[in-house]
């Protein structure tokens, strides 16, 4: 995802599964058309997007590193059709953490988001809350 509209329509609806420190939210892409008239999500498959904000990771360095792990978890557990977005709703502890781009943050990153994007999600879409039930926009 890159427009603003994509995020905002996906970030209005409800998280579906949260972890300690990210939420994924998700929508169904159908029929939806931004400002213009234009299909907000043209095509079918899964779209991601990764929201990562200053408040809760401060330098750039981090904030990518994070976006890469949640890209990287997304092309080991591929999402369902439809349109995504991760959230980091937590600084990660600077205390633990102290080099953006160390091992240790890039692993616990991972085994949250593998937990996000796998287990949690097939559960919570298992027991019937598909993104298309949960989106409002």
């Amino acid at each position: 995802m890159r427009r603003r509209a994509q995020f905002q329509a996906v970030l209005s609806a409800a998280a579906l599964v949260h972890t300690a420190h990210f939420a994924l939210h998700g929508i169904a892409t159908g029929g939806r058309v931004g400002a213009r008239g234009v299909p907000l999500f043209p095509g079918d498959g899964a779209w991601l997007g990764a929201v990562i904000p200053k408040r809760w990771a401060r330098r750039a360095v981090t904030r990518n590193a994070l976006k890469r792990q949640i890209y990287a978890a997304e092309r080991e557990h591929p999402l369902p059709p439809g349109a995504w977005v991760v959230r980091l709703k937590r600084p990660f502890p600077t205390t633990e953490f102290p080099s953006a781009t160390s091992a240790a943050l890039r692993h616990a990153a991972r085994l949250e988001l593998r937990e996000l994007l796998g287990a949690r999600l097939r559960q919570r879409l298992a027991a019937g809350a598909p993104p298309c039930t949960v989106a409002t926009a």
